[in-house]
């Protein structure tokens, strides 16, 4: 399932940081940002559910978009 997700990730240093976090938290999942979209969003496929709640963290702020 793809989860679309408006997020803070909005600079070079932001972005190292949360594949760092992403790489962790979803080993099995494939990830992007788009941070030429206005709202630095983030893709995930993944066959596990994913939540706002699963990302939260103290590197980027992240809402789920429908």
């Amino acid at each position: 399932m793809i989860y679309v997700f408006k997020t803070s990730v909005d600079s070079p240093a932001k972005f190292d940081s949360a594949k760092t976090l992403l790489d962790k938290l979803l080993p099995h999942a494939e990830w992007n940002f788009d941070l030429e979209d206005c709202d630095n969003i983030l893709r995930i496929d993944s066959d596990l559910e994913i939540s706002e709640s699963l990302l939260q963290n103290d590197i980027f702020d992240c809402v789920e978009l429908e």
